[in-house]
């Protein structure tokens, strides 16, 4: 029998009901195939974790399983642009930016090859796998690859738009996702998105929070709170981490007294760190926390738990946001 061939799908389908975002995955890329989009996509033996189950069923010649062979698989999907194909490849986050980052940087990077990587079930969302499976480092390697783009979008309907945004994009691609179950933020007929162009939410003088991927939310949720408050508090969702918003957080930098980054990866060399690099380059007059998992590897628990320990749900924000206010910000 064909490896083409998924077994068993409608197993996958009740549970995929419940993840949006893998759904949003699967069901754009087939909507760019029946445009007449040359979309091909692969995994690394993890077709029913991304959803990616569907694409094969409506276009088994243009999916493709790998098995776990994950270097293998960026490999393929450099050489399968060479053909005018347009590869989305997909597995999770920890294996696709760690295990693979020399297949990235020289088979696909350095060769100026358009291949679309997915990184799902990115950060802390795999909770119990542990450390192995926990992806915390992995906006700091992809964006330090020249000529790779990092999208990390925020829910389903930025997902969506992202990859369509992509596919006329020159340049290879790293999408970061969560488990594909994050809360909604946006309607897919009214989000306005453009790649290395932010989403600002709100503006504040006191404080801007600036988010990416699952922690657009809650810093929206965090905000409301704050504005209950008394504070005047923005909000902007980064959801492009390279080439990153310097007009926004330029513009951010001259309106608002402090900038608090947020981000369900570690502080160092993230969001956090890129904000961090406009702020030096233009000398701006602005404080800044990088708020995410410090210095250290993911506890192991339930993804929820970890949220809640590292203070990335909105309870969390709000009480770190408050100390930076109160002018307290230590990198612990």
């Amino acid at each position: 029998m064909s490896t083409n061939q998924p077994q068993k799908s409608w197993q996958y389908r009740e549970v995929a009901t419940h993840a949006p975002g893998l759904n949003a995955l699967a069901d754009t890329l087939i909507e760019l195939a029946e445009e007449g989009y040359p979309v091909v996509a692969g995994s690394a033996d993890v077709m029913y974790s991304n959803n990616l189950v569907k694409f094969a069923e409506r276009f088994p010649d243009r999916y493709i399983q790998f098995g776990i062979s994950e270097q293998n698989m960026v490999s393929a999907a450099a050489g399968l642009t060479t053909t005018g194909a347009i590869p989305f490849v997909g597995t999770f986050a920890s294996f696709l930016a760690l295990l693979c980052c020399e297949q990235i940087r020289t088979d696909v990077a350095y060769c100026a090859r358009p291949v679309r990587l997915i990184g799902h079930h990115s950060g802390i969302s795999m909770g119990f796998y542990g450390t192995s499976h926990h992806a915390t480092e992995d906006l700091a390697i992809m964006r330090s690859i020249p000529d790779l783009t990092v999208i990390n979008p925020a829910d389903s309907a930025s997902l969506a738009a992202a990859i369509r945004a992509s596919v006329d994009h020159p340049h290879p691609i790293y999408f970061r996702m969560s488990r594909g179950q994050e809360p909604e933020v946006y309607e897919a007929t009214s989000l306005n998105f453009e790649i290395g162009k932010a989403i600002e939410h709100s503006q504040g003088e006191d404080l801007t929070l600036i988010a990416c991927g699952i922690e657009v939310h809650p810093a929206l949720e965090a905000a409301k709170v704050l504005r209950s408050r008394g504070v005047s508090v923005g909000v902007i969702d980064m959801h492009t981490i390279k080439p990153i918003d310097r007009e926004v957080i330029i513009g951010t930098g001259n309106f608002s007294k402090k900038i608090m980054t947020i981000e369900e990866h570690s502080v160092i060399g993230g969001l956090g760190g890129a904000v961090a690099e406009v702020i030096t380059d233009e000398g701006l007059p602005i404080k800044l926390c990088r708020h995410g998992i410090y210095d250290e590897y993911a506890l192991i628990g339930p993804p929820t738990h970890l949220y809640r320990h590292y203070q990335l749900d909105s309870e969390g924000i709000v009480k770190k946001a408050e100390q930076f206010l109160g002018g307290k910000n230590e990198f612990k």
